[in-house]
């Protein structure tokens, strides 16, 4: 896997360390001290599909021929829905919503460019990253960035090769560069393959993707070695199995992570029952925003790791009835319930001390 890293990679990234940028600031104060935060969050859009059969039977259940009689109608209704999710990400420290936004689960670049011309986010000026990967659902990974927050500099993706299966095919990773408060940070955005076959049978191929993950962070730290790198996505693993705690190595604790290495915030609070995805009762937390050594206090970066939290809003969940505090889906039991996505958003804070 290692000859996917490219050589072409590595002088890019050369590259994109020759520029700089100030965004437009919002500071805050605490303790004496002065803070520029900037958000950085991932939402799993739940198949985030256009009306169009482009995909023969991949695609036709999201068409209005297909089984979930998939209209314009609920299209632009889903997309009113995560407009509005995401119009709600902004905080006190970061009034304009996150800098980044994560997602997955998308068909195409057509249906990010809806979601960003909608009216609840129209005027963030969201701009887009995308990449048409080989997954055959059809489902594709991207980022979504405000330009007065984070520069891309740089964008590669990655494929994910297995050897005993050639004819799999999934997500590829997308590593974004940019800069965020005039420093240089890599947002590399994840969809690990699912479970699909049973947890511990589908196992190696997410610790495939751990692997291929964490090789990208290896050659961003050899070009960089003082690089921010933020690892998100829904890997469909929670923290302390075995693809994000050994694979990758992310660690519950800030103090057990070392140079090289990563901390996962996320543990803590799957340890604490707070989850991002509802299955059979019980939550997980596959939607997870892992950083490094470099974004701790001990790093080198002048960004800053501050906290992280899974955006559970009341009006993400459903508010009644036998699945009463569940993520609002937009299908549930086949039948259309003009919801969100079956996946809570999540979101971390990165802060840089100013002058």
């Amino acid at each position: 896997m290692k000859k996917l890293l490219r050589l072409s990679f590595v002088a890019a990234l050369l590259a994109a360390m020759a520029f700089g940028g100030s965004p437009a600031k919002a500071e805050t104060k605490e303790s004496g001290k002065k803070y520029q935060t900037f958000g950085v969050a991932f939402y799993n859009l739940e198949n985030l599909f256009d009306t169009i059969n482009n995909n023969g039977k991949y695609d036709l259940e999201f068409s209005p021929g297909g089984k979930r009689k998939w209209d314009g109608h609920k299209y632009w209704s889903k997309i009113e829905k995560l407009s509005y999710a995401i119009s709600q990400m902004t905080t006190p420290t970061t009034p304009v919503g996150p800098a980044v936004i994560g997602v997955s689960e998308i068909e195409n670049i057509s249906v990010l460019e809806d979601l960003v011309k909608a009216k609840n986010i129209r005027d963030w000026n969201l701009q887009i990253v995308h990449h048409d990967s080989p997954d055959r659902r059809g489902v594709d990974v991207g980022l979504l960035y405000n330009p007065r927050l984070f520069k891309k500099l740089n964008v590669t993706n990655h494929r994910l090769v297995v050897p005993d299966k050639p004819y799999f095919k999934t997500r590829d990773q997308m590593c974004v560069v940019g800069l965020m408060g005039g420093q240089r940070i890599a947002i590399i955005v994840n969809h690990w393959p699912s479970r699909y076959g049973g947890e511990k049978e589908s196992s190696p191929l997410r610790e495939a993707a751990a692997d291929l993950t964490k090789q990208i962070c290896d050659s961003l730290l050899k070009v960089d070695p003082a690089m921010a790198i933020v690892i998100m996505g829904d890997l469909n693993d929670d923290p302390s199995n075995r693809s994000c705690a050994v694979t990758l190595g992310a660690k519950k604790k800030e103090q057990d992570v070392h140079p090289g290495g990563f901390f996962n915030p996320f543990w803590q609070k799957l340890d604490d029952g707070i989850g991002s995805y509802i299955y059979r009762g019980g939550w997980d937390l596959f939607d997870q925003i892992i950083v490094n050594y470099n974004l701790l206090p001990e790093g080198p970066s002048k960004l800053k790791f501050y906290k992280a939290e899974v955006l559970n809003k009341p009006f993400l969940l459903q508010s009644s009835g036998q699945y009463k505090g569940y993520p609002l889906r937009t299908f549930s039991g086949g039948a259309w319930t003009d919801g969100y996505s079956d996946h809570l958003p999540t979101e971390i804070y990165i802060r840089k001390q100013v002058d």
